[in-house]
């Protein structure tokens, strides 16, 4: 009789999205039977697990592993991506724990739901089958799906989180059907076979176009890229603030990560029949992106289309198909993450009671009669802006300097004419601040502890970055690799 052998199981591959997982559960449990539980200790049990997946992901640096039957990849990309969003939920963990009280929205599921989300994000950006990139995706939104809902007394979160529920189910079932015309084109879902097999004269052409077509559909719409972005306003407004630099910081990196792999690898045999697309998307997303958030009179909303631009300037760095392309976008997300939450960190606690300042016009002077908290804004936004020498500018010079190299000048010159757009309604939010006379009191500020500190850290990152960025610069070029 046969003997029959388990599977080896590379268990430090997917040590991080375990110790999350795992943690998520115990902390869910520990709500669910102790109804009564103080918030602070599920705070500390979220942090406590973070601290735990940092460690197995650092473990992980520069190693080359392929687990699971080919599904799991370890490489640069993913531990690269990973410590971006881990770095993601430890800021949304302190900036959320004041906040949600002060809304009274305190619930105890927040943080399950927020580690939950972030093991699928880790899962997305380690896999190497197609089959586990749609279940990645599933784990994350069916968990940000709850999350944009939270107040469940407020209409405007309600119907957030329906508008991206209904849009994210749609976009779900047009990636598994390109999942399903990829594997009938190749007869397998496994990325590194893919990539073997796209360009051979045996595959079906046609069948991998569409394939690719619907791929980049699923993704695009992960990503917030035009003309897959209509959700994004709505559903960012809506949210509780902490919720929306979650998704605008995490999600943009998960997504582009699974979206390095899948189109550089995967697909990298036909990259000159997918990049001519890509570059048309990216050219489109950062202008329509600038454009919009210049009429927008809501923070959010303006932070909402400006996310949609830097979805196409991180595009750049893909459309470079190359190292150097690869670094640039893995250290434009890292400097976005830092930036965005800053931003709406300083959102959080621009009034008490967690009545934030969404309005334009309630923006009027606060920098005469708050002026450190409206100089944190002020740096966010420039950074933002790409303005030198902060870290939105390296960013961008990277990802730029990235696609001169491969060819793209066309795409670098619509890049810095975007910017250029951009910075005006960063400028407009500043000018508010600094140079008008307030009509009346500009109000308390609902300045918290936690608050102030994820502000003080993301101000840093920001300076650090823009000052010194050789140093991240290296380690993302060392990055630059995959594995499968």
């Amino acid at each position: 009789m046969p003997v029959m052998h388990a599977p080896a199981i590379a268990w430090r591959a997917i040590g991080p999205t375990l110790a999350l997982t795992g943690g998520a559960i115990l902390t869910l449990l520990t709500g669910a039977i102790q109804r009564r539980v103080n918030r602070a200790v599920l705070a500390g049990m979220t942090l406590a697990t973070i601290g735990g997946a940092s460690y197995l992901t650092f473990i992980l640096a520069g190693k080359k592993i392929v687990g699971l039957q080919g599904m799991v990849a370890v490489d640069g990309v993913s531990t690269f991506t990973t410590m971006i969003l881990l770095f993601t939920a430890t800021i949304v963990t302190l900036m959320s724990y004041h906040y949600l009280s002060e809304r009274h929205i305190h619930r105890f599921e927040y943080y399950p739901l927020v580690l939950f989300a972030t093991a699928g994000m880790v899962l997305l950006a380690s896999a190497n089958d197609l089959i586990l990139v749609f279940i990645a995706l599933e784990v994350l939104s069916l968990a940000l799906y709850v999350l944009v809902g939270l107040a469940r007394r407020d209409s405007g979160a309600q119907e957030a989180s329906l508008k991206y529920f209904l849009l994210g189910a749609f976009s779900s079932a047009i990636l598994l059907y390109g999942v399903a015309l990829a594997f009938g084109a190749t007869g397998t879902t496994n990325i590194a076979r893919i990539a073997g097999l796209s360009g051979a004269p045996s595959t079906d052409s046609r069948l991998m176009f569409a394939a690719a077509a619907l791929l980049a559909v699923g993704f695009a719409f992960k990503i917030a890229v035009v003309p897959f972005h209509s959700w994004t306003p709505d559903v960012y407004q809506g949210a509780p603030t902490s919720v929306t630099g979650f998704m605008a910081a995490g999600t943009k990196a998960a997504g582009f990560a699974v979206l390095l792999r899948v189109f550089l690898v995967a697909l990298g045999p036909l990259q000159w029949d997918w990049r001519p697309a890509l570059w048309l998307i990216a050219i489109v997303t950062m202008v329509i992106g600038s454009l919009f958030a210049i009429v927008q009179s809501d923070v959010k909303r303006l932070l909402a289309y400006s996310s949609i631009a830097h979805a196409g300037f991180v595009l750049v760095g893909v459309i470079a198909a190359t190292a150097n392309g690869i670094a640039g976008s893995l250290f434009y997300l890292l400097v976005y993450a830092a930036m965005t939450l800053g931003a709406f960190a300083v959102v959080t606690l621009s009034a008490p009671k967690g009545k934030e300042r969404l309005e334009m016009g309630s923006w009027v002077g606060l920098g005469q009669r708050h002026p450190v908290f409206a100089g944190a804004m002020t740096l966010f936004f420039l950074s933002l802006a790409g303005i030198p020498p902060t870290a939105g500018f390296m960013a961008k010079f990277f990802v730029f300097q990235a696609a001169v190299q491969a060819g793209e000048t066309g795409l670098v010159i619509a890049g810095v004419l975007a910017s250029v757009i951009a910075a005006f309604f960063y400028l407009r939010l500043i000018v508010l601040m600094w140079l008008q006379e307030p009509s009346g009191e500009t109000g308390a500020l609902g300045l918290t502890p936690t608050g102030s500190l994820v502000v003080a850290i993301t101000a840093a990152a920001t300076i650090v970055f823009g000052v010194y960025p050789e140093s991240i610069m290296h380690i993302a070029r060392t990055a630059a690799f995959f594995t499968g």
